[in-house]
């Protein structure tokens, strides 16, 4: 029955398509084009090693009838033309600008997709060897790597010009918000953070003479002859007092890993890992964001701050939010940021970690009591995405490390949670199927599409039940997903 409805659905389908092309109708919605699939609902898969020949492959399925051929078996995949990357990690989905970001661990390649033509459009070139963080703006003008092997986090200005590869010994994360305008790079096991500035043609001159003229906060500036970057740390040594504290408050963060934007895009919001990354308490930071804007000619405010009136007045003074339950992740939606981590518990004399997600009202940064979820890898990388019906998803790797698995806990040990942030009520979805890598959510269609243990299953939103994936399964090791075809860029996992 389910082949039949799905022939006359595929038939039904030809019919409206055939009628548009009559009417020379080639866009669907917001004017976007046709791509050359003809598919309006398009979920990109990264795939790592597909075949003998190829290291890895970017694969388009029909999200809407959950496929990976055409309506009458013709053709029989889609793909991503020119793609030559290795062991592709990551997707940074942007499809508002109808385009995407493919980072390729194998080569540490940074290639672009153009989702309109469907094919590679080039990749970034000046990177400095494998990436362990990477991120381009949505303007496509510049890309910010950090590599931790290298100790460098490179700046590649695409425009022309003014790129760097600046000294950051242990850096291993970069976030860069999402209009495009400022980045921050974290250094593993440090409790500082950093940002790079662009230079005017006057500072480059006045930083020539070397590190000692240089403002006492830069960690470096390239090249050093006459510079054009420089990389700050966010909380000035500048600024103290007696006791080493900013204004009364800590100088330092507590293992920061991550920063997420406000709506507004004015607030950064630096996650502080803490305990699950050898620190002391998990926490959030705000900072503003405009002294961070890299743009050149576009810094304002005062950070660092070492110059009245900042030293004069505590208004500048970083607030930090305690969250109890762990932060390693965060999402912001509007007024709610969703906070999750890995809480440390003692279990029968052990320390293990708990999975917990926190809710933010960020109108008066009071946090909610944490909820248990998934367990994870301690200070891993997650994933965190909205969905239809009130849903957010998450995705951990290292479920098999955590509380559950070590008690055996009735609830199971699988990596992927659903929270209805209506009802707050939180589904563990089962059974274990490996690390989850990748969500893409399929917004308006209620369902979401994961890489779970290498594989590509899909989930109802509804009720977090399990679709049918017999029809989009892939030859090779499946590591993300993006949904080509959503409305806004917010449907991503990278940020």
């Amino acid at each position: 029955m389910k082949k039949r409805s799905l022939g006359i659905s595929a038939i039904a389908a030809l019919i409206i398509a055939t009628a548009l092309a009559g009417c020379g109708t080639t866009t669907y919605f917001a004017g976007r084009s046709l791509p050359p699939s003809g598919l309006t609902h398009r979920v990109l898969i990264a795939v790592q090693n597909p075949s003998a020949l190829a290291k890895g492959s970017l694969q388009i399925v029909d999200a809407y009838y959950d496929i990976r051929s055409g309506y009458n078996g013709s053709p029989g995949s889609f793909s991503i033309g020119s793609f030559g990357g290795a062991l592709p990690v990551t997707i940074q989905n942007q499809p508002e600008e109808q385009r995407g970001a493919v980072y390729g661990s194998g080569d540490g390649s940074f290639s672009f997709i153009n989702y309109q033509t469907e094919k590679a459009n080039g990749s970034a070139s000046g990177l400095s060897g494998l990436s362990s963080s990477i991120f381009g703006t949505r303007n496509g003008q510049y890309v910010f790597a950090a590599n931790q092997q290298a100790h460098l986090l490179t700046v590649i200005n695409q425009g022309g010009g003014g790129s760097a590869q600046l000294s950051l010994p242990g850096v291993y994360r970069v976030s860069v918000n999402p209009g495009g305008s400022a980045a921050i790079a974290f250094v593993q096991n440090s409790d500082y953070a950093y940002f790079p500035v662009q230079l005017t043609v006057q500072q480059g001159i006045a930083y020539s003479g070397g590190p000692a003229t240089w403002p006492k906060a830069a960690e470096d500036c390239e090249p050093q002859n006459a510079p054009t970057w420089c990389l700050f740390q966010a909380q000035s040594p500048d600024a103290t007092d007696s006791t080493g504290n900013y204004f009364g408050q800590p100088l330092k963060f507590d293992r920061p890993v991550k920063a997420v934007w406000s709506a507004d895009g004015g607030t950064a919001y630096v996650v502080n890992c803490g305990p699950e990354c050898g620190g002391v308490a998990s926490s959030y930071s705000i900072l503003p964001v405009a002294p961070l804007i890299f743009t050149l000619g576009r810094t304002s405010g005062l950070l660092p701050c070492n110059a009245a009136p900042c030293v004069n007045s505590d208004t500048s003074a970083m607030t930090t939010v305690a969250i109890p339950g762990g932060a390693s992740n965060a999402l912001v939606d509007t007024s709610t940021m969703y906070v999750v981590g890995q809480q440390p518990q003692t279990v029968n004399g052990l320390t293990l970690f708990g999975g917990h997600l926190t809710v933010v009202n960020l109108a008066n940064n009071t946090p909610s009591a944490p909820v248990a979820i998934s367990d994870g890898q301690p200070g891993s990388t997650s994933r965190m995405i909205e969905a239809d019906d009130n849903t957010l998803w998450i995705a951990m790797s290292g479920c098999t490390n955590g509380v559950r698995y070590a008690t055996n806990s009735a609830s199971g040990y699988g990596c992927l949670t659903m929270y209805n942030t209506s009802s707050q009520s939180v589904t563990l979805l089962e059974p274990y199927l490996g690390d989850a890598t990748g969500i893409a959510a399929v917004t308006g269609l209620h369902k979401i599409y994961t890489a779970v243990g290498g594989q590509v299953y899909i989930y109802s939103t509804a009720d977090g039940s399990s679709l049918d994936n017999q029809y989009v399964t892939v030859t090779g090791t499946a590591y993300d997903v993006a949904y080509m075809d959503a409305v806004t860029d917010a449907n991503n996992t990278v940020y």
